[in-house]
């Protein structure tokens, strides 16, 4: 949820039998990219997912953790429809607002739950290739290199070029620099 720039991504993952990459799946934070790019078509291969997301202009009008929330409910309804399911686990603290199906917390889920770290290693590999084509309209950024997240270059990038159509404006210091603009 931390990026200054881009969507937010939410994964949501049915694993219907066992296949040994199961083992490889890991939190998608400690995994190289190199081998969250082979678990995710694998994933998608042999798993029922579901990919939902909320664009920059909804995270700035709802907020970054509501934006979450719907598109936790999006990537929800997308497997709804292709298989049945008795719970929703959720990462982190929080259950996702306005669904009113069964769910459960599960902090740390993505070391915890396979289907947790799957859809993890889905949301991030998701997002990784939308900042990477954003970055051929936008080279400048330095999107390619770090994702929308708040590095050094990226702020640099802002403070000389302004914000672009995919920052999030409510955002610091993205918003601290509009103001003085």
């Amino acid at each position: 949820r931390g990026p200054l720039a881009g969507v937010v991504v939410a994964g949501a993952v049915i694993i219907p039998e066992y296949f040994s990459e199961l083992d490889e799946i890991n939190d998608s934070k400690k995994l190289t990219e190199k081998k969250r790019e082979k678990l995710f078509e694998i994933i998608m291969e042999k798993c029922v997912v579901g990919i939902g997301i909320s664009d920059e202009k909804e995270i700035d009008e709802i907020n970054i953790l509501n934006a979450t929330f719907s598109a936790m409910r999006k990537a929800i309804s997308q497997v709804s429809g292709k298989a049945k399911f008795d719970v929703v686990l959720v990462d982190g603290n929080h259950k996702i607002k306005e669904y009113s199906g069964k769910q459960e917390e599960v902090i740390k889920g993505d070391a915890k739950s396979l289907s947790i770290a799957a859809a993890s290693i889905v949301a991030k590999v998701t997002r990784d290739r939308m900042m990477l084509e954003v970055d051929k309209e936008f080279p400048e950024y330095g999107f390619a290199k770090h994702k929308g997240y708040g590095t050094q270059e990226h702020i640099d990038a802002i403070r000389k070029y302004g914000v672009c159509p995919i920052h999030r404006k409510s955002f610091e210091p993205i918003r601290s620099i509009l103001n003085n603009m």
